[in-house]
Formats: structure tokens, sequence, C-alpha cells
């Protein structure tokens, strides 16, 4: 019996380069529908739009299965069980958790609070029916890639399963990267092969991740060992974008910061063949959707020339390929 892995594209990565405001809802959800390739919208509105967005769902028969926010602890907890709440409504099936790696009062958040934080939302989704998962991503508690399964296995001991999202282009633009390894100080963790990022080396961490059935949940926006910072783009201190996100076929001259080389992307590719893989051999696996997400913020595609919707099809053809591909292999 074959296996059931939906994609799906976030919200805002429907926009080709003026950004996530270029369309209006309703344009949005046809643009997804009309593209043939997708089979849900990711994506949790506010809570006044949520009616909204149920009618465009039933307009263009195309579910919201996944939605997501972020979260600083000491301030967020209540909206983060709205959420949850609102996802549920909408009949999202995941909600993804990206939990800042600075508490409200200042101090850097702990694994255990962390694990705390999970314990709530997963009661608070068992409930609803609408599951956390929590977020590896820039900016996070999770930067420092061997924190995750530490919190994995203090979540477990509880009795719990471990549920996270998987978006590995905040894996794989830190290779051969040291300034963005520094953060947290995982470079010296790095250094001593404590942890592996190359998904090509035995051991790394999203193999980890995925043998260990944590990855239920996944965004897919390419981006390559080391990858050029998008000096396009601007935060609102003045710093360009760190650059995570990376064409996923041959741009035009002038639409990318930097010259293209597709034989770069292996290593994002080779992870999403890995996931895939699992899914498919794996009888319990937890992984039910993958979401492309090739997004306009500074660190992402702001400034861009190249249509940011039009990769992101591209990317989604690909990865239903080669899930067909994962399927008749096993």
């Amino acid at each position: 019996m074959a296996r059931d892995l939906a994609i799906g594209i976030t919200e805002k990565g429907v926009y080709h380069t003026k950004g996530e405001d270029e369309f209006d809802l309703d344009t949005k959800f046809r643009m997804v529908s009309e593209s043939g390739v997708y089979d849900y919208m990711d994506k949790t509105p506010e809570a006044s739009r949520v009616d909204e967005y149920i009618a465009c769902s039933q307009k263009y028969d195309l579910p919201i299965r996944a939605g997501g926010w972020f979260y600083t602890l000491g301030r967020d907890e209540g909206l983060l069980e709205q959420n949850l709440e609102i996802g549920a409504r909408l009949g999202s099936k995941v909600h993804n958790t990206q939990i800042f790696m600075t508490h409200a009062d200042g101090h850097l958040v702990t694994d255990e609070e962390v694990a705390d934080i999970y314990m709530r939302a997963y009661e608070i989704g068992e409930t609803v029916g609408c599951i956390p998962t929590f977020e590896v991503h820039v900016n996070m508690w999770s930067e420092h890639y061997g924190r995750v399964s530490r919190v994995a296995e203090l979540v477990e001991a509880r009795g719990v399963p471990y549920r996270m999202t998987l978006d590995h282009s905040h894996v794989i633009f830190k290779i051969d990267n040291p300034k963005e390894q520094e953060v947290l100080d995982m470079r010296k963790d790095v250094e001593s092969g404590s942890v592996i990022l190359d998904p090509r080396q035995s051991g790394n961490v999203c193999d980890e991740w995925i043998g260990n059935g944590y990855v239920w949940h996944c965004h897919a926006r390419a981006a390559v060992p080391n990858n050029p910072k998008n000096i396009w783009g601007r935060h609102e201190n003045g710093d360009i974008g760190r650059g995570i996100q990376y064409p996923f076929i041959q741009p035009k001259p002038g639409e990318y910061v930097a010259k293209w080389r597709e034989d770069d992307l292996e290593p994002w590719k080779l992870v999403i063949r890995q996931l895939m893989k699992h899914h498919a051999t794996t009888p319990d696996s937890g992984l039910g959707q993958i979401s492309t997400e090739f997004i306009p913020g500074p660190d992402y595609g702001m400034g861009h020339k190249y249509s940011n919707f039009k990769h992101s099809v591209a990317c989604a053809r690909w990865l239903k390929g080669t899930w067909a591909d994962a399927q008749a292999a096993k």
C-alpha cells in the first residue's frame, strides 16, 4: 500500500519578486490551485482573518493542512495556545513552532525550558487536534543543532514523542561557513566532529533526526554550502541578508546575486532523498507533508529578480518526482 506525502506551499512563498503582499489572498489561492502541483496551503492567519482563509480554502478546494508562527518564552505562551486552536479550526494537522533563542527577560533559553514549552504545546495540540512541530531554524534555540537531540531526549524521557519540522536549508548554508557556525558557539563542536553538518558525511545531524523519527513536518527551501549572502536584502539595522535561499532552477542573468551551479544543490537534495526513503520504508513514520518555502525576507529571497513562485513550483514538481522514486525503490 502506497504511503501518503502531501506537498504544499507556505503563503509567503506565493509571490514573484515584490514580496508577500504582491497578491491578494484570493489570487494566492487561485495561483496555487492552478499550478496543479500543490496539495495544500501552509498558513496560520491572525484570528480576525480565519473565516476569510476558510472561504478561500473551500472555494479552491485547497486545504490549509499546516501553519506556523514564532514565539518568545515568557511572553507568547498564550499566543501559542491560540494558534494551535486556530490551526485546529482550519483543519491543520501540524503547527510549525519556532521558539526564539532569547527569553523575554533576556536570558538564553535552556534545553529544559524548551522541553517544558514543548510539553505544554504537546498537551494542547493533542486536545485540539493540531500538533506542534518544533523547527530547526536560525535565531531560534535550535540554531546550535546539537541541542535538538538533547531536547528530544528530555521530551521522550517524559513519555511523549518528539516531533520537529526539518528545514535543512538552515543546516546546509552553514557548511564550510565558520562565521555562521559561531552562533551559539557551535563552531567548536563542528570542528571537533561532535556536530556534523554535511549530509554526505556519516553521523550528520539530518540523518540523526530522520533516523530517530523526529521529523513530522518539513520546509523545503533550497540552499547550498556557504550559501552566498543576500546582498540585495537588508535588515532594518542595515545588515545584509545571511543568505539561506538559493534558486532551485537556472535563473536568468542578473536575477541572482551570484553565479548559479546546479551541482551545489546536491547536499540539500540528498537530505530530501534520505527523508523520503525513511518515510517510504518506515511503517510508523510520522511525516505527513512537506511545504515549499521560498520567501521574501532579507535572509532569503528579498531583492532577488527571479520569480520565487516559479522556483517554488519547480521545487514542488521535483519533490513529487523524488517521492515517486522513493516509493518505487522501497
